[in-house]
């Protein structure tokens, strides 16, 4: 089955490889396959937007590819009710960059004590199939939100990110260290066990 991945950051498709490589036998990024589309995630859940996003791609691919995968993901900040959410991205508004949304994450908690900044990163993945229902399923991964930013790696909202099984925020980690316990390799994984379950029922 031919797989294609509504992304184009290699870092997430090396992954994405990793662990489905045996679920698909060819597995490209949109660049790799000629195609570009912009599909709009207006969607209230993370699980909403992977799906349109996938579901779309499917329709546009046409019959090139047999599966479509993408997926949608954030921070959820429970004394904030869950936001940013889905508006991880755009949480200081259009043309927001890192820098400021995590300015405004961290002065909206600014009052916040240390035991109500608890958090978690969420990950939605969708895989639309020709001919078959979608398949959508949602990893997380559990900390609490720092004072003052930790770390030079990763990116988004890692720096303030604290990771306690690890005693670090999500910058502080190792790209191994980080994508062992991530939300996505979370997903990701239960998407795969939701495949050799339904692969086991079909033999």
């Amino acid at each position: 089955m031919k797989l294609l991945l509504a992304t184009n950051n290699a870092h997430k498709a090396q992954e994405i490889r990793e662990i489905l490589s045996g679920s698909f036998s060819d597995i490209m990024t949109m660049r790799e396959a000629g195609i570009e589309l912009e599909v709009e995630e207006n969607g209230t859940t993370f699980r909403e937007n992977a799906l349109k996003k996938a579901v779309e791609t499917l329709a546009f691919a046409g019959d090139r590819f047999d599966a479509v995968l993408a997926d949608d993901s954030g921070l959820c900040v429970d004394a904030l009710d869950g936001a940013p959410g889905v508006y991880s991205a755009r949480f200081s508004g259009e043309g927001h960059n890192d820098a400021a949304n995590n300015a405004k994450l961290i002065a909206l908690l600014r009052d916040v004590p240390d035991d109500k900044r608890t958090a978690r990163f969420c990950c939605c993945v969708a895989l639309a199939r020709t001919g078959m229902d979608p398949i959508a399923v949602q990893g997380e991964v559990e900390g609490t939100i720092l004072h003052a930013a930790r770390g030079e790696n990763g990116f988004g909202y890692d720096p303030f990110f604290y990771y306690a099984p690890f005693g670090k925020s999500f910058a502080e980690l190792s790209a191994e260290e980080k994508n062992a316990v991530s939300h996505r390799r979370r997903a990701l994984n239960l998407l795969r066990e939701a495949l050799d379950v339904e692969n086991r029922s079909h033999i």
